[in-house]
Order: C-alpha cells, then sequence, then structure tokens
C-alpha cells in the first residue's frame, strides 16, 4: 500500500509554513493593485455583457408596393369642426402637400365621437375671394359692439343678427374691419334700428367677452355668421364664405332680410331661389363641433410627418383655446391583409395575434 508521505513527494506547489513567510510593504501593493484590476475587469465584462448594441443596415426593398407605401388611418377629433379639419403630409426629400383631400372622407361627429349626420362636403367656394376694402381713411365704428350684458338683449330685439367674431391680432378681422363698419352702417341708412328692425350688423371682440352665445366657440376669427331665430326662440347659425368687400356684405344682410317676419325654412327656400352670389356663399354650420377623418394616401418610403391640423385660407387660430385631442381608431402601413389570409397567417403562426 502506497503511503501518503510518498504521494506527498510528488506535490509540485508545496506550502511553505507560516513561520517562515513575511508580508512586505510592495507585496501589498501589488496585491491590491491586482485586487482593483480583477474587479475592473470584471465590471467592464458585465457592462458589455448588458449592453445593447445596435447595428444599422440598408436593404433594397423589392416590394411590389414600389417607391409608395400605402397609409390607411381612421382618427377622431371631439372638438375640431370638419370645416377646418386639414390633413397634411412632408417627408426628408421636400414633399409638402397641404389639405390633402382627393383620397380623404370627413363625418361630422358628437363629443362622444358618434356620428351625426352623412359625410362633409366644403362644398364649391369661390377661387378669389375679396378680403376687404383698402382705405386710408379714418374708421368710423358703425356696427353694434355685443357683450355679455346686451347679447340677449339684441337678440330679442332683432330677428336677425349678422355677427363679426373678432379679435384684435388676427390679420383677416382687421382686414375686414373698414368693409364691416361701412356695411354696419349702409345697413342702419337702409333698415332704420328703430323703424324697422329687421336686420342689423353687430361684432364681437372674443378676447375681450369670450364665449357669450352658446353653441358658439370661437377659435378661428374673422367667421361671420348670421344668426336666425324662429317664432319659438330657437336659435340657428349659417356661416358666410363669399367676398368681403363692402358691397358684398351689405347684399349678404339684405339676403338673410328679404322675408319678414322671419321663419326659418322660408328663410331657406328663398336663398335658395336666389341667384346672387351672395346666397350662394352662406352654408349651413356644422351642428357639431367634431371630425373623423378617414381615408389614405401614398407616400414615399422615407422618414415623413402625417399631421391633421386646423386651416383656413381667410382665418386665423389662436392655438392656445384649441382643443386638438383624437383618437386613433385605425392606423396602418402597406398593403391590406385580406380577412382570408389573415385567418390562414393565424392558423400557421405558432403565436396569438
Amino acid at each position: 500500500m502506497v503511503s501518503t508521505s510518498k504521494i506527498k513527494s510528488v506535490d509540485f506547489y508545496r506550502k511553505i509554513p507560516r513561520d517562515l513567510t513575511e508580508a512586505s510593504l510592495s507585496g501589498a501593493g501589488l496585491s491590491i493593485i491586482a485586487a482593483l484590476s480583477m474587479i475592473f475587469l470584471f465590471g467592464m465584462e458585465l457592462n458589455n455583457y448588458l449592453a445593447v448594441s445596435t447595428s444599422t443596415s440598408v436593404i433594397v426593398d423589392r416590394s411590389a408596393d414600389g417607391d409608395f407605401l400605402r397609409l390607411d388611418f381612421n382618427i377622431s377629433f371631439p372638438s375640431l369642426s370638419c370645416e377646418f379639419a386639414s390633413v397634411d403630409v412632408s417627408d426628408v426629400l421636400g414633399t409638402n402637400r397641404l389639405n390633402v383631400t382627393k383620397t380623404i372622407r370627413k363625418f361630422s361627429i358628437d363629443s362622444n365621437m358618434r356620428p351625426t349626420g352623412s359625410e362633409f362636403h366644403a362644398g364649391e367656394l369661390l377661387s378669389l375671394i375679396n378680403h376687404g376694402d383698402e382705405t386710408g381713411e379714418e374708421i368710423v365704428e358703425d356696427s353694434v359692439p355685443l357683450t355679455g350684458r346686451n347679447f340677449d338683449t339684441f337678440t330679442h330685439q332683432f330677428p336677425i343678427l349678422v355677427v363679426n367674431f373678432y379679435a384684435p391680432w388676427c390679420y383677416w378681422c382687421n382686414l375686414l374691419k373698414p368693409s364691416w363698419e361701412k356695411a354696419a352702417k349702409q345697413i342702419k341708412e337702409r333698415y332704420d334700428p328703430e323703424m324697422d328692425g329687421r336686420v342689423i350688423l353687430a361684432k364681437v371682440d372674443c378676447t375681450q367677452e369670450g364665449i357669450i352665445y352658446k353653441g358658439i366657440h370661437p377659435f378661428a376669427f374673422s367667421a361671420k355668421g348670421s344668426d336666425l331665430k324662429d317664432d319659438n326662440a330657437h336659435h340657428d347659425h349659417e356661416s358666410y364664405y363669399g367676398d368681403r368687400d363692402t358691397e358684398s356684405l351689405v347684399k349678404l344682410a339684405m339676403v338673410v332680410s328679404l322675408v319678414e317676419p322671419i321663419h326659418l325654412e322660408p328663410h331657406n327656400l328663398a336663398l335658395e331661389d336666389k341667384s346672387d352670389n351672395s346666397s350662394r356663399t352662406l352654408k349651413k354650420a356644422p351642428s357639431t363641433g367634431g371630425c373623423r377623418v378617414e381615408g389614405y394616401m401614398r407616400v414615399k418610403k422615407v422618414p415623413g410627418n402625417l399631421m391633421v391640423s386646423a386651416r383656413s385660407g381667410s382665418h386665423s387660430f389662436d392655438s392656445s383655446q384649441m382643443n386638438m385631442s383624437h383618437v386613433v381608431n385605425h392606423l396602418s402601413f402597406g398593403r391590406r391583409i385580406m380577412p382570408q389570409k389573415f385567418s390562414e397567417f393565424k392558423r400557421l403562426s405558432p403565436y396569438e395575434l
């Protein structure tokens, strides 16, 4: 039997007795450096293990879509009127398309995103609008300033109010002011408020008075409307889209005051039978302030932006008063997958979709 002493004789790493060892300052320094080096190397390896690496590669798209990608969307805006909703698209190559309408549909909705009517159509508008009279004369204010204190009084006194909702900082409002005041003077001379009292031109400074009439929430300025009232004291209003010079505004006031006493239905019939351009520039204002925008666009396969904003060629917008909250009902890129193919894909896929 081999003794343990013979086995120990082949030990290459023989242990030195502790009594024969001696600690030194250089040995301590070397030990500290070695320990710190090991900790540093361990930390570097751990950091490299936990780090996320990103690699970028360029792949040539050989799909059947070509250079363009189809973008389908359905977005609801509870507080943005279809009258002002504009779909814009831009990309890094310089493409900048504003107010795309060819493949876009708009539907009026209420605050709960329920449809309130058929598809919204902007209608035929005048291609070139005269935005006011150019004058260097001193402006005499003949239109009636409406406030929260006198609004109810004037709505009961006059069957028709043609109101200009304006803001002092609004560019379009300042262009309109000379024509509006001249038109107000001529209407007063034609229809004496004391004797006739069928129609009057008024104005509201929205920065001072705020919202004084339930149902009118001004965030778009230089918006004129005719306020109609039937025998049951029901209020309705229409928006004006025509020229804004003095002559056109006077014609507008005369058209809306054709029938007396004022009834809502006869008034509308009178507008339909009238061949003057002023009548065709009056349109029913949207009954609700929401809009559902849906459709598709073909965009280039490069980084870009799809934006829905408030836009108008004759209004200024106060962005601080606008609520652009929205709900994305649908958003997809590329060709739509047919239901049959999608069901087959779900059957073949090991993961639940």
